[in-house]
């Protein structure tokens, strides 16, 4: 007797997308988290990743680190980010949390980011970027948007 086996589909395959700021974070307790979660690949969604405000993040530095440390990849998406003006505005005050969603979701639809995404380019990824916190911040609107496209993909905010 042969059993055939069911092949998945797409949608029945699950996996995590974890988000993690770098900001009020030690390097131990940051890189200790990307360890310890078996995070495989880092994908900095910062505009600006060579920032002296950047510390053990700065682009190099952060690629060499998680290598070496978590043996972990490192990809930098600086179009998955916010753009100057609107990162300028928001932490001006000149532009509410709340305006600041809807045009980030503006940005993500304009950049077309979502058709690219799949399963396996995101699968035990940690989105980076530099607020401590991801309640105000675009990487969990990111994440969120990686779900509603792959509805088996569970997010982790690493804290």
């Amino acid at each position: 007797m042969t059993r055939s086996k069911k092949k998945m589909s797409i949608n029945e395959i699950s996996t995590t997308v974890y988000t993690i700021g770098f900001g009020q974070k030690s390097a131990k307790d940051f890189f200790t988290l990307l360890r310890i979660n078996k995070v495989s690949k880092v994908i900095d969604v910062r505009l600006n990743n060579v920032s002296q405000l950047a510390g053990f993040t700065k682009k190099d530095d952060l690629a060499f680190f998680l290598k070496e440390l978590c043996q972990c990849k490192y990809e930098h998406r600086p179009n998955w980010a916010p753009t100057k003006d609107l990162l300028d505005r928001y932490k001006s005050k000149k532009t509410s949390w709340n305006e600041y969603e809807v045009e980030f979701l503006r940005i993500i639809q304009s950049r077309n980011i979502m058709a690219n995404i799949e399963l396996g380019s995101v699968a035990n990824s940690c989105l980076l970027c530099s607020e401590p916190t991801p309640e105000q911040c675009h990487r969990r609107l990111l994440a969120e948007q990686i779900r509603v496209k792959l509805p088996t993909v569970k997010i982790v905010h690493l804290k």
